[in-house]
């Protein structure tokens, strides 16, 4: 590895010095080391172990300044960095930035929309090149008071009506469906859905996948195996409570989310039901150490944080470089996928 005193007079050495030494010009050097443009791989080689030779390293600031980028991205969401699961998508946009050179500075609110207008203000500020704004759980999202030349993709939100902006959302038919067909193949037939009482798209859209799924199969929900509670274990518990309380219980549940899984499987055990022998359960969200932790393991369904997140990225930076020919305004579904563990069984009378 070379060093500032491989240069001319010890100083930093320059992409002319790395010219020089490759045989080629400065433009050359430029195109080579950045892929603004096709390079000779010979070329390329030449120019690259002359960088290193050197120890070069492009100034970025300068090269941000010609271009009038900075190579920054922001990323706001509102407890998505605090949340297990959610926070894959952070993980899933960051990597793929860095794939392209790209920086994200992350900034959350909290769920305080007066909060996000100041960060989406000071990060304006920053002169980012485009936003990701993003949510814990798929939900719609009003247009921020902002340029309306600024890039933007959301991430696991869609926008309000009116709002063209490309975005990513989980297919929450897709995924409310997987859970069925795997109780439907297991042999249930008695399924109850502990939903939440969040009036959010993904309530919405699951609830109607459910009823899809179980219609397709020739399986009636009645209102009765149906409840709407808080998304979190207190509510599972809730849930679990009422409806298994009542005459013919069900054999399987599936629920909106994987706490409110747990507190059906707590009900459950409350009232001398085995998991998964007398009682099968499936959830949403694979919320890991929890998901893994319970005993039996639960199984459900996982929802793509950490892709949405590069798709959301990848997205947003095709937008930035021109590379787009459509206008903004694609909403992208993408599939989850199943988590087996050990919380399904096929029906003791089966």
């Amino acid at each position: 590895m070379g060093s500032v005193a491989d240069a001319p007079n010890g100083k930093r050495p320059r992409i002319s010095d790395v010219a020089r030494r490759a045989g080629v010009s400065p433009t050359t050097v430029s195109h080579a080391l950045s892929g603004a443009r096709a390079v000779n791989a010979e070329t390329r080689d030449r120019v690259v172990r002359a960088a290193v030779e050197l120890g070069y390293v492009p100034d970025r600031l300068a090269s941000g300044l010609r271009r009038q980028r900075t190579s920054l991205i922001g990323f706001i969401g509102d407890h998505v960095a605090t949340t297990p699961f959610a926070g894959q998508m952070i993980a899933g946009a960051r990597t793929a930035g860095l794939d392209q050179d790209a920086l994200m500075v992350v900034a959350e609110t909290d769920g305080d929309p007066s909060q996000e207008h100041t960060l989406i203000d000071r990060l304006l500020a920053q002169r980012v090149d485009g936003l990701l704004i993003a949510r814990m759980f798929h939900q719609q999202i009003s247009r921020p008071t902002m340029p309306s030349t600024v890039p933007i993709v959301l991430v696991d939100a869609a926008p309000e009506a009116g709002w063209h902006v490309d975005a990513i959302i989980p297919d929450e038919a897709q995924i409310a469906i997987l859970a069925c067909d795997f109780l439907l193949r297991a042999g249930h037939r008695q399924i109850a859905y502990a939903g939440t009482s969040d009036l959010s798209r993904a309530a919405r859209a699951r609830l109607i996948g459910v009823r899809m799924a179980l219609g397709d199969a020739g399986v009636h929900l009645s209102p009765q195996r149906i409840v709407s509670v808080d998304s979190d274990a207190a509510g599972g518990r809730e849930a679990g409570a009422r409806i298994l309380s009542r005459a013919h219980p069900p054999t399987a549940v599936i629920c909106f989310n994987d706490q409110i899984a747990m507190g059906v499987m707590q009900a459950a055990a409350r009232i001398g039901l085995r998991v998964p022998h007398d009682l099968s359960v499936i959830g949403v969200d694979d919320l890991r150490p929890v998901a893994d932790a319970l005993d039996p393991g639960l199984t459900t369904i996982a929802l793509p944080h950490a892709a949405m997140g590069r798709w959301g990225m990848e997205r947003l930076l095709a937008r930035i470089n021109g590379e787009l020919d459509s206008p903004p305004g694609h909403l992208e579904r993408m599939p989850g996928w199943l988590v087996e563990r050990g919380s399904v069984t096929p029906p003791a009378d089966r």
